[in-house]
């Protein structure tokens, strides 16, 4: 029974951790990256879909990001978008395509995603938290039961913040290594 409730736990706490990852790689760190703009919702066709299902995504070098739309009419749909969303860019609409050049970082800009990377790690940490007292609760309810017995109850509290803290670990090297990229002139 307790197999089960770890098991759910462990799934939860990944998904923190992926949710991070995948947080981590929009942040903007003066390098083109396709991964930046593809989530950006755009509206078109009367719904809203992310740039990725509209438009092929590349990077010609280290500080563009080009975007071309499989359908030409959508081009201004996506640049205002990109334009309106919260990443702070500009794209430069030529018709055809529309290019983003990434600017130079700043040492205002990189202390601010230096913030960013601290908040985003605390929510993952959080995140955390919750499936591990859903756990908890369950637990301590099976005991009360008479399904498992408290030595079963410790072993199992024991179980689960063992892995509780083996994720915060990752999420602390995780939050370190994406702190140093971004501080990296």
């Amino acid at each position: 029974m307790t197999d089960d409730l770890l098991k759910q736990a462990q799934t939860e706490f990944d998904q923190a951790l992926n949710h991070l990852k995948e947080e981590f790689s929009h942040l903007q760190i003066g390098r083109a990256s396709a991964s930046l703009v593809e989530g950006v919702l755009v509206e078109a066709y009367g719904a809203k879909q992310p740039v990725k299902a509209m438009a092929s995504i590349s990077i010609p070098d280290a500080k563009t990001i080009q975007i071309q739309p499989w359908d030409r009419s959508q081009l201004g749909h996506i640049e205002k978008a990109l334009q309106t969303s919260d990443l702070n860019i500009m794209p430069v609409n030529d018709g055809i395509t529309l290019r983003i050049i990434m600017p130079q970082m700043t040492e205002e800009r990189r202390k601010d995603l230096s913030k960013v990377v601290s908040r985003l790690s605390e929510e993952a940490r959080i995140a955390v938290r919750h499936p591990r007292q859903k756990a908890l609760e369950k637990a301590k309810e099976l005991q009360k039961n008479g399904d498992i017995t408290e030595d079963q109850l410790k072993g199992f509290e024991k179980q689960l913040q063992d892995r509780v803290d083996k994720v915060n670990k990752e999420i602390e090297e995780s939050s370190k290594s994406k702190e140093q990229d971004v501080m990296k002139v």
